[in-house]
């Protein structure tokens, strides 16, 4: 093909166009950045494999192997290079865009058919801007490519000879460099070097060609395989080119090894080794401290041995501490890589680098006890955050996430495409699924069928799932789903079931707590709020104390509105204190818990005596599940006492409701055994009703809109920011600053030794909805909202004060 450019020479070769300006010191070269995003393809491949809806692709990855040479070919441009330089002015112009000119040029050689190189084109122009704006035409992230360029688009000066301010021009390639960059290139492709002559297209005409052509290609809805294919290739390219540039190495090695079911250091329970037999989907319920982690363990490690590629192991849990005991707890259980002295497991949630971070510091104490960690160091920060980026680059094999991280694959971009491409070929073990409300039980629902296509499988784990909740997977997955349930009896019968008329907060009831303190008992007290976990903590710590005059964790607090790093400190001396109980262990332990609902998920926690307030059934049981865990306590079956309340908040009423209901219709009157039977009956009584069935529906809704607005890819290369926010505001909290922490946090982050993980301890999780209620303010300087709030280290933030009401 005929090129044509500007025959003015210039003194800048291929040797010296760099493709980033860090390094200072010795900045990578454009060809060494190629050649390691190419090889980092080889990576990925390696792992995915042609699983699932690839296999239906033969060229995938050879079209994913040249876009990832030929992705930033338009960095030889001076403007781009100029950019580079300490102190270098801004280009203005889009590198990728220029790249297309070569895309056209080295694919015209070869067997490249117009398909391969129209989809070469595609990824090399979207590896970090999306093609077309969002169908609203409302951009709330960056501008897509059709608004940079377009009719008004003045090519030649951008891309060919550029007019300076001095009334110069700057050449963008010259003819020596073209020639470079095709002969280096084609040689990388294994391709012919295109002829040049003097009356062909510039590169600025030709990249507008291309340019054209996709977004002509790409306006118009395509179907929905095609769609998903060209998004997971998108992801193929941006995940090889974030792991390229951090030169982060894809790990082989899986912590979790294939024969995990006959390395248990106990007899297997028949329903860990049915998990084990299983080769496909699953369901379990098997009872708190049943050995359903183990189960979940076995049936993934068998799913290994029957994919192809490389699969990834993804273990979800919809609370950040349950996340971080999880990855302790497989760090203690399996396998490091040669060499290492524990695995590494990946962690994706929104405060990993501080976890991290948190957890760098504890090793540098020397005391080996009760320090709370070391002042963290800026150089630790540094390596938290980089350790943080190779966790969200999906270095690691086996990780453990929330359901969000997985939920944002869906949302087709560049920022997003990475995160949808590592769930192909995966095995992914949904843990304690009936923890989250209908609508994001159907969206995850919505994810297995799209996870299914991918070429992956998936586990569900719980003790507590109602038979609406397995209907529901069950017909959202295509492949038979094994669902299996522990026999009867596995676990004993571990308390007696109390139904108490007066809340939590009555007299009578805080009497009977201060009574088990006093006789030596460890109780857990678990509300819905945290203003009503506050007030009872406060009523009841110095009993606690009282009783327990030399222990510093008589008495504890746990909920979700405390700074990092305090609820760090809170969630270890939990764990520390209130440990499962083992045989032989004394009948009585002493101290107190409070919290919400943030214990009821994965800590391994065990006390002597429960009172809760009455939840949803599933929440109910599983605050069971931390009174006499294991039904070790030598009294055996404990008193656990559920409280009515009067408003469901922060559940719907008619949950709460029918909860009552169903633990007031046992045979019983609920007021003796509370067993995984009895659990079962509870579940579905309290699924039986008007309310039930409005979740059910209200479930498959979610599910079903959720696949119909994200998982159709048929506008694969559109803007979809907008959609990505409002998913995260469904999902996250916003971290806030106390208005008096602000001096604090700019010390920490500001400084020769300033990093902003070293101030992420300070910072407090807060629902999106509740930043008004706090009168939170964003300061741009720091990068956060600060909020106006009291807060004390035992307690935590408070609730803000109702405002007066003037007569």
């Amino acid at each position: 093909m005929a090129a044509r450019l500007t025959p003015e020479p210039g003194p800048r070769t291929l040797a010296d166009v760099r493709a980033k300006s860090t390094p200072t010191h010795d900045p990578e070269r454009l060809t060494t950045h190629s050649r390691i995003v190419h090889g980092t393809v080889a990576q990925i491949e390696q792992r995915v494999s042609t699983a699932g809806v690839l296999a239906v692709d033969p060229a995938f990855w050879s079209r994913v192997r040249a876009a990832a040479l030929l992705h930033d070919t338009g960095k030889v441009a001076e403007g781009f290079q100029r950019q580079l330089l300490p102190g270098g002015t801004y280009w203005g112009q889009r590198h990728e865009v220029l790249s297309l000119a070569y895309v056209d040029l080295l694919t015209s050689a070869g067997a490249w058919s117009d398909e391969d190189r129209m989809m070469i084109a595609t990824l090399v122009a979207t590896h970090h801007r999306a093609l077309h704006a969002a169908d609203s035409g409302l951009s709330r992230g960056k501008q897509s490519l059709s608004q940079l360029y377009n009719s008004r688009t003045r090519w030649e000066e951008a891309f060919t000879r550029t007019p300076c301010p001095n009334g110069d021009s700057q050449i963008q390639v010259t003819r020596r460099l073209h020639r470079e960059v095709l002969t280096w290139f084609s040689g990388a492709l294994h391709v012919d070097p295109p002829t040049l002559t003097s009356n062909g297209p510039t590169v600025a005409a030709r990249a507008r060609l291309v340019l054209d052509q996709l977004l002509a290609t790409w306006r118009r809805p395509v179907t929905r395989d095609r769609g998903l294919l060209a998004v997971l290739a998108q992801g193929a390219l941006t995940l090889a080119d974030h792991a390229g540039s951090a030169h982060e190495h894809l790990q082989t090695h899986m912590p979790l090894p294939t024969d995990y079911i006959v390395r248990l250091p106990y007899p297997a329970y028949p329903h860990q080794r049915e998990s084990a037999d299983a080769d496909g989907h699953l369901v379990l319920v098997a009872p708190t401290g049943s050995g359903k982690t183990e189960a979940g363990l076995a049936w993934a490690a068998r799913q290994m041995r029957t994919m192809p590629g490389l699969p990834r192991v993804v273990w979800t849990l919809p609370y950040r501490a349950s996340l971080n005991a999880a990855r302790r707890r497989l760090e203690r259980d399996l396998d490091p890589a040669p060499g290492e002295e524990i695995p590494d497991i990946g962690l994706l949630h929104g405060t990993v680098a501080h976890t991290l971070l948190g957890e760098a510091a504890d090793g540098e104490c020397s005391d080996g006890g009760e320090s709370q960690g070391a002042v963290p160091t800026a150089a630790m920060a540094r390596q938290a955050r980089a350790r943080a980026g190779a966790m969200r680059l999906f270095t690691q094999r086996l990780r453990v996430a929330t359901p969000h991280q997985l939920l944002r694959g869906a949302i087709a971009g560049p920022v997003y495409s990475s995160v949808l491409l590592e769930q192909a070929n995966s095995i992914f073990v949904l843990d304690e699924l009936h923890a989250y409300e209908p609508d994001t039980f159907g969206r995850l629902c919505a994810a297995m069928g799209l996870w299914e296509q991918l070429g992956s499988r998936v586990a569900v784990l719980s003790a507590t799932l109602a038979p609406p909740m397995t209907a529901l997977i069950e017909e959202s997955l295509t492949q038979p789903v094994a669902c299996l349930r522990a026999p009867q009896g596995t676990s004993p019968v571990r308390h007696r079931l109390i139904l108490d008329e007066n809340p939590l907060d009555h007299r009578e009831s805080v009497a009977r707590v201060l009574t088990w303190l006093e006789e030596g008992d460890s109780v857990l007290v678990v509300v819905n709020t945290v203003a009503t976990a506050q007030a009872l903590y406060r009523e009841l710590a110095a009993c606690a104390r009282a009783a327990l005059p030399d222990d510093p964790y008589a008495a504890l607090l746990l909920h979700s509105r405390f700074r990092n790093r305090d609820r760090d400190t809170i969630e270890k001396n939990l764990l520390r204190r209130h440990p499962e109980r083992v045989p032989g262990s004394s009948a009585r332990r002493g101290g107190l818990t409070v919290a919400t609902q943030v214990v009821e998920v994965s800590l391994q926690l065990d006390f002597d005596r429960g009172a809760v307030e009455n939840a949803p059934v599933e929440a109910v049981a599983q605050r069971a599940g931390r009174v006499n865990r294991r039904g070790l306590h030598p009294e055996g079956p404990v008193e656990f006492r559920v409280h009515r309340t009067e408003a469901g908040r922060p559940y719907e009423d008619a949950a709460v409701a029918a909860s009552w209901e169903a633990l007031s219709d046992t045979p019983r009157g609920g007021k003796e055994s509370l067993s995984e039977e009895d659990i079962d009956r509870l579940l579905r009584l309290a699924y039986d009703t008007d309310w039930g069935r409005a979740w059910e529906a209200k479930a498959r809704r979610a599910r079903d809109d959720f696949a119909g607005t994200f998982l159709t890819f048929t506008d694969p290369f559109h803007d979809r920011t907008e959609f990505a926010e409002k998913l995260s505001e469904q999902f996250d909290s916003v971290e806030v600053l106390l208005r008096e922490d602000i001096d604090e946090y700019r010390d920490l982050t500001t400084g020769q030794e300033g990093h902003p993980l070293r101030a992420a301890g300070l910072l407090i999780p807060l629902r999106y909805g509740q930043l008004k209620t706090y009168n939170a303010e964003y300061k741009r300087e720091l990068g956060v909202h600060v909020i106006d709030g009291v807060y004390d280290t035992a307690t935590g933030l408070e609730p803000p004060l109702e405002p007066e009401t003037i007569l």
